[in-house]
């Protein structure tokens, strides 16, 4: 049931985007049907939340790492699905008669809000702080399109940009603080954590930080706060559900979420206390000075999410009652004024308060909506508004905490400015504030239809019937309060509790904001005399910009230093960063050396690598560089037959064949010699560069065998020995694990291999084309290569290692050898070839077209792989078959032997597409004939 509303929003918000304009602003409506789905849904589940009783599903995501999407619905999620669906409908029928004449991109904008929606959903329906964490992250993503839907307008892609990079930024943050907080806790599920002590140490402080920089940056706190006013950019419907019911209040919930389990660690209590304190505040201020009615109440929301801060944040379940009380009215109240803006600026042309003049009498349910919605945001009786700030008033007198009377001075200050901010906005609305110089002639504006301004009506009727009557909310407050702290006892709400200090507090709010209203002139004045006092001050706009320009600026500097174009410069860049991230902590984890000397045989192996690899460094001809690390690999090669790996030895061996032959066929199209020339200080830096490159590979490998000598129980080398006869029926471990344990890893490997072969065969063709056909390059052989004895000889030693390697491919699974092994020894037959005789030697040798020989092996490889599954058995399931064949006798045949075959060609293709993409047609350098005439 969870998974289907979540499901439906996906589907219906991708189909109305794929429709395109061509449904119009009729996309709305049909947007509407899904939150009314989600709410009968869901619906049918509310009661059994409330009571106690919360709806799970758990669905298997990435089970090996115990990562699961767990959805739960419990009444705290029944709050904001409330919200989130309630509103949703209401603003998709809003959106209807908003977007009457609608542009490009109208139905797009439906698409995404219902998108949007699925993702907020998901997050308050999510138990798994993982998926919370994905849903966190879709929200972002969709409100940037949303944001900047409008993509020709600058304005909206720098408010999209600023907005997706802060709360992108403060999602990476709270990843890593859910990490924190998962492993130290040993569970992410949110049902279990408030079951736990997670203790005040140094890992919990850092991800109670983190955490609360993702909550802050998504709800818009100080610092953070910028995006959201640059937001309104917005077309009013999506300002209307991001910034007054959805979006803005993640941050909200999921501090609500973890309150009652990381409010004691202190660092948590004491960060809100002055973030939020600071947003309430500085918000309240921003807004009381706006003209354009849409950023007033940006600013408002972003006080009132500081208050909402606040009040979850302490983790004292009676200021959470009144925060539970504070989310329904402040979806309510601000949905809906943010829906009379829009029906203002939609008739009338304008949101600037100052070229308002007051309306019609046919617009007295608009501006009834605004009145009552404006005063329930400044707390006044008998409205929903009024309930919540008393709650929240009382339950700070009441607290028992650190800062509980700082608390309750910031929230008489913040709610004077929010009397003075919401009377703002209705003396703006009935057009107080005109003037001659913005005139405009507003009381001709046609009043909106009824369908228009009725989802605003509905949210205004809703805020006076739960003040007046606030039984109709308050089971879900006092659930949804009990499911956030199971030891609450919440009290009922009511709208009149007597004569107390919380009522003395609101009238002296009423009475101060009374005298803000009617001195606006010189607060105005004051405003503005203070903040030219403060010009100096970085605001968050100045400086997120700056800050954003100074990071482009850095990148470009260092991008031209590390970005030259020089090819030497990359690998030293791309070693020293990658070689000091394993360093360090390799390192720190050695313990004790372990024995460097298995057998004397490593002595003259060791001065063999350790020769050739100095030779490499020194030498100045590219092909001797060449031969000099093919020796390296060769000494390599005769570790592994001292260490019992025949296996690796015969890759290894083959390999380096390959690659010798491929480095001259590349260096024929290089000079031969090195080119020295660089600056003086050039050559420590490589030096040192290769010296870190050294250190690290040899601290990493003594590490990696200490680790294994360490372990105390059979590792899965062990295992896997021990299962190679018995699991895959072969005693050649090395190819078992190839292509029955780990297949898989081998069928992408080869898959990989094929794509790289032909973009290489691609890009060389490519570069090989202009505007005129060259003459075809001829390689030069020596001339003795041509002689009868040496293309006989080299006939002979093809036939001989094709049939090696053929025998390596079929005795592999229980000797040294496989479909690897095998085909390398082939490329080296091939290679003997073309040293021979060019490309066309090869192509006589190996009829078969490399592209061919590449797909036929893939195509075997992953039908192998396949058929299990139309057999009913699960992939790449393992089937033998024994029996005896005239002449051959008993034999035994495994499904790893198509699998190898396939691994097998594909090496070979692979071969065959290199010397296609870099080999020449051969010539001799003198004529085999004369040669052989002045011979002795």
């Amino acid at each position: 049931m969870l998974i289907f509303v979540l499901t439906l929003h996906a589907v219906v918000g991708i189909a109305l985007i794929v429709a395109g304009d061509r449904l119009g602003r009729w996309a709305f409506a049909i947007a509407g049907v899904v939150p009314a789905i989600t709410l009968a849904v869901l619906g049918t589940e509310f009661a059994a939340a409330i009571d106690g009783e919360p709806v799970t599903e758990e669905y298997g995501w990435i089970p090996q790492l115990g990562l699961n999407i767990v959805l739960r619905m419990d009444a705290m999620s029944v709050v904001m699905v409330s919200l989130v669906s309630g509103i949703g409908l209401l603003v998709c029928t809003y959106a209807v008669g908003y977007f009457s004449h609608p542009k490009p991109g109208t139905a797009r904008l439906a698409g995404l809000l219902t998108l949007f929606a699925g993702a907020m959903l998901g997050v308050v329906l999510s138990d798994h702080l993982m998926a919370l964490f994905v849903f966190w992250e879709l929200t972002s993503i969709t409100s940037y399109l949303l944001i900047g839907n409008d993509d020709e307008n600058p304005k909206a892609r720098d408010s999209a940009l600023m907005a997706v990079i802060i709360t992108g930024a403060g999602g990476l943050a709270l990843l890593a603080g859910i990490i924190l907080l998962g492993q130290s806790t040993g569970t992410y599920l949110i049902s279990e954590l408030v079951d736990i002590s997670v203790g005040d140490s140094g890992v919990i402080t850092a991800a109670v930080i983190l955490i609360l920089l993702g909550a802050m940056t998504k709800s818009a706190q100080i610092p953070f706060a910028g995006w959201l006013p640059g937001a309104m950019v917005a077309p009013t419907p999506i300002s209307t559900y991001l910034h007054a019911a959805t979006m803005v209040k993640a941050g909200v919930y999921l501090v609500a979420r973890l309150s009652p389990v990381l409010a004691e660690t202190g660092t948590w209590r004491n960060l809100i206390l002055v973030v939020s304190s600071i947003t309430m505040i500085v918000g309240g201020w921003r807004a009381l000075r706006q003209h354009d009615l849409k950023l007033l109440l940006a600013y408002g929301t972003v006080s009132q999410l500081g208050f909402m801060m606040l009040l979850f944040g302490m983790g004292e379940y009676e200021l959470a009652q009144a925060g539970i009380t504070v989310l329904l009215a402040h979806g309510a109240f601000k949905a809906a004024l943010f829906m009379v803006v829009g029906i203002v600026d939609h008739q009338a042309g304008t949101r600037d308060i100052r070229a308002l003049h007051g309306f019609g009498r046919t617009w007295w349910p608009v501006l009834a909506v605004a009145t009552i919605s404006a005063a329930s945001m400044a707390g006044l009786p008998p409205l929903l508004g009024f309930i919540a700030k008393e709650k929240g008033l009382d339950g700070a007198l009441h607290g028992d905490f650190t800062g509980a009377t700082a608390l309750v001075v910031v929230f008489v200050v913040g709610s004077i400015l929010t009397f003075a901010y919401s009377a703002r906005f209705v003396l703006g609305v009935f057009g107080r504030f005109g003037d001659a110089e913005h005139e405009h002639v507003t009381e001709t504006a046609k009043a909106p239809a009824w369908t228009f301004s009725g989802p605003s009506i509905l949210l205004a009727t809703f805020t006076v019937a739960a003040g007046l009557a606030p039984v109709i909310i308050d089971d879900l407050v006092g659930a949804a309060t009990t499911t956030l702290d199971e030891a609450a006892k919440p009290k009922h709400l009511a709208l009149w509790h007597g004569i107390n200090t919380a009522l003395m507090l609101s009238a002296l709010i009423i009475g101060v904001g009374v005298v803000l209203t009617v001195a606006r002139r010189p607060v105005a004045i004051a405003q503005r005399r203070f903040h030219r006092a403060i010009t100096w001050f970085p605001t968050a706009d100045r400086s997120f910009w700056f800050l954003l320009n100074g990071l482009i600026r850095f990148a470009k500097r260092t991008t031209r230093v590390v970005q030259n174009g020089s090819l030497p410069t990359y690998l030293m860049v791309i070693l020293t960063v990658s070689m000091l991230a394993i360093v360090i902590p390799a390192a720190a984890a050695l313990d004790e050396w372990p024995d460097l000397i298995d057998t004397p045989i490593h002595v003259p192996l060791a001065g063999i690598v350790l020769a050739a690899a100095i030779g490499a460094t020194i030498v100045h001809r590219r092909i001797a560089a060449a031969l000099m690390l093919g020796a390296v690999g060769f000494g390599m090669s005769g570790f592994y037959v001292a260490q019992g790996a025949p296996d690796l030895a015969l890759t290894q061996f083959a390999i380096e064949v390959l690659t010798t032959v491929m480095f001259v066929l590349v260096l024929r199209f290089l000079p031969a010699r090195f080119d020295d020339r660089h600056l003086a200080i050039a050559l420590p830096i490589r030096i040192a560069v290769a010296a870190l490159v050294g250190v690290t590979a040899f601290i990493a490998a003594l590490v990696t065998a200490a680790a294994r000598s360490d372990v105390a129980e059979p590792d899965i080398a062990d295992d896997m020995v021990r299962q190679s006869v018995s699991s895959g029926d072969g005693s050649n471990v090395v190819n078992v694990i190839l292509v029955d344990f780990r297949g898989a890893d081998t069928l992408g490997e080869i898959t990989v291999l094929v794509i790289a072969a032909l973009g290489v065969v691609a890009l060389a063709r490519v570069a090989r084309r202009g505007p005129v056909e060259p003459a075809p390059t001829l390689l030069e052989v020596p001339a003795f290569a041509r002689l009868p004895v040496v293309d006989v000889s080299a006939r002979i030693l093809f036939s001989s290692i094709m049939v090696l390697s053929i025998y390596f491919l079929f005795a592999g699974h229980n000797q040294p050898g496989g479909g690897f092994v095998g085909g390398l020894t082939a490329g080296v037959a091939i290679s003997l070839r073309y040293v021979n005789g060019g490309v066309s030697s090869v192509r006589r040798s190996v009829r078969p077209k490399p592209w061919f020989v590449l797909g036929t092996g893939l195509f075997v490889s992953v039908t192998t792989a396949l058929v299990p599954l139309a057999l009913g058995e699960s992939f790449l399931e393992h089937a033998k078959w024994q029996g005896e064949l005239p002449l051959l006798g008993k034999i035994k045949v495994t499904s790893a032997l198509p699998f190898d075959i396939g691994v097998y060609l594909v090496v070979v293709g692979l071969v065959l597409m290199a010397y296609e993409a870099f080999g020449e047609d051969a010539v001799p350098m003198q004529d085999p004939e004369q040669m052989e005439a002045s011979a002795p």
